[in-house]
């Protein structure tokens, strides 16, 4: 998932571009997130621009990050 908005400091609003696509942003609460230093530089220039991202882009970006190995889950 990418943090598309923060709504205060205890939740934020989430898209996968999937199943949770930018027209239905989820609430989340930070707690919940796993948060990693990775940045989605196209995903953050759409915002900045003050647009949100196209579903495909985020979906695209999640994917190819899938694959470098980047993304860690919980330990046990």
């Amino acid at each position: 998932m990418v943090i598309i908005d923060q709504i205060n400091g205890q939740y934020c609003m989430v898209a996968d571009g999937d199943l949770r696509k930018v027209e239905k942003l989820k609430m989340k609460n930070i707690k919940h997130l796993q948060l990693t230093r990775i940045k989605a530089d196209s995903i953050a220039e759409s915002l900045a621009r003050g647009e949100l991202p196209k579903n495909h882009v985020i979906r695209n970006y999640l994917d190819a990050l899938k694959g470098t190995g980047e993304m860690v889950g919980k330990e046990g």
